[in-house]
């Protein structure tokens, strides 16, 4: 839950789900909507299903056994080679280095490294390095110290130079240029989509479509829609998005709300309208289902988040 994600922000969602799966056998034995549902509004949904698939495969293939190496940890879904170090270290007491964002911006400002620690070069030499330095006694120490030490002291920006007791071996302190490292790749600008969504109305029940387990937001129920495409306008694009989704034709009647929300690599503004359906009969060319329901049924299915804000709106 926390890549990519702050403490504060997963520490509710952690604590819910844990409650719901206090052992991996539950968890495996969960369905894929009650996950996705648990995890909704923290984002980065893959993170879910892999988590869900790992607990499946220690079940399964483990006999319900946590492994104990980072190799074979970094065989399960979603377990990266850091990852896979943490938790062997940590929890087992393996010899394994860490290399998460705290630990690179430490090494690179140790060590002075100046070149970008985007590039694959460089990170195996800071892999080389962090191998190097984790002892064989108290590994898990060692690792959780130095995350800690990157989060708290060597901070991205203004590290705490004179709290450091590493200041006098620091590379980049003695060069003045503990604010210039660890370098980045310059980021590209984030593109912004506009899309239209549409809340389909039937004998008081709403169209909602699940969308393909692979992939963005994959497994989560969403109101069918899509990008507007040059020289439409936003009824234009709505009409042919669910005559291209679902095969029927449809009347839009009123705006709803917009939402604006972010990924990680892009931003959207989402528009919701009411509809009417027109013509046609309900077919699955790209979800892999769907459902009419009832507003007061909205909780028990699992929304992207910019879906999910407009639901009260309806």
């Amino acid at each position: 839950m926390l890549q990519q994600t702050r403490m504060e922000t997963a520490l509710p969602y952690y604590r819910r789900f844990i409650k719901a799966f206090p052992t991996v056998r539950k968890l495996a034995a969960a369905d894929d909507e009650r996950v996705l549902k648990l995890w909704q509004g923290l984002g980065y949904y893959t993170r879910a299903r892999n988590l869900h698939k790992a607990a499946r495969i220690i079940v399964k293939e483990h006999g319900g056994r946590f492994p104990r190496t980072a190799r074979q940890w970094s065989k399960l879904p979603g377990v990266g080679r850091s990852t896979a170090a943490a938790i062997a270290s940590i929890a087992f007491d393996q010899r394994a280095a860490v290399l998460d964002g705290n630990v690179k911006r430490v090494l690179a400002r140790l060590y002075g490294i100046s070149a970008s620690v985007d590039e694959t070069a460089t990170i195996n030499t800071l892999w080389a390095i962090a191998e190097e330095l984790v002892p064989p006694a108290a590994p898990g120490d060692f690792n959780q110290a130095v995350m800690e030490f990157g989060a708290r002291i060597c901070t991205p920006r203004r590290p705490q130079c004179e709290q450091c007791p590493l200041c006098g071996q620091c590379r980049a302190y003695a060069a003045g240029k503990q604010d210039a490292l660890p370098v980045r790749r310059s980021k590209k600008p984030v593109p912004h989509y506009a899309i239209v969504a549409a809340a389909i109305r039937k004998n008081g029940r709403y169209l909602i479509a699940r969308r393909p387990p692979r992939g963005m937001l994959g497994g989560l129920w969403e109101f069918p829609g899509g990008k507007i495409e040059d020289g439409e306008t936003h009824e234009q694009a709505l009409v042919r998005e669910v005559r291209e989704e679902l095969g029927i034709n449809v009347a839009v009647e009123e705006h709803i709300a917009s939402i604006d929300h972010a990924y990680s690599h892009f931003s959207i503004t989402l528009s919701l309208y009411r509809c009417r359906l027109v013509s046609g009969r309900v077919c699955r060319r790209y979800h892999t289902e769907v459902k009419w329901v009832p507003r007061s049924r909205f909780d028990r299915y699992a929304f992207p988040a910019a879906n999910y804000k407009c639901l009260d709106r309806i």
